[in-house]
């Protein structure tokens, strides 16, 4: 225990701030990736960098993912490719309000 607690005369809690998401939330609501992380902080803590990079693989890859939005990004092009190869070759024709064409209701 220190002698003079800088970080609680400032105000400061440099410990919560080390990870992404675990700052303080508008409405206490937690943020989109922050179980993600806190499961990535649970399997990392205590056994180092070294071993968490091997162990810790899985959860680490699904907090990038989380924050990225990689997979879910190519998925959709893929799926887009796909409804315009079927709108193209005349066996799909997707719904009005699909093409931006608003209901004739009043």
């Amino acid at each position: 225990m220190p002698f003079l607690d800088v970080q609680k005369r400032l105000g400061i809690s440099l410990d919560r701030h080390m990870a992404i998401q675990s700052a303080e939330q508008p409405y206490k609501i937690a943020s989109r990736c922050h179980a993600f992380e806190k499961e990535w902080l649970e399997c990392a803590h205590g056994i180092g960098a070294t071993r968490a990079q091997k162990e810790c693989k899985i959860e680490y890859d699904d907090l990038v993912e989380c924050l990225l939005r990689q997979k879910t990004i190519k998925r959709m092009n893929t799926i887009k490719k796909q409804r315009d190869k079927l709108i193209k070759e005349g066996t799909y024709t997707p719904p009005p309000h699909h093409l931006g064409k608003g209901e004739s209701r009043p």
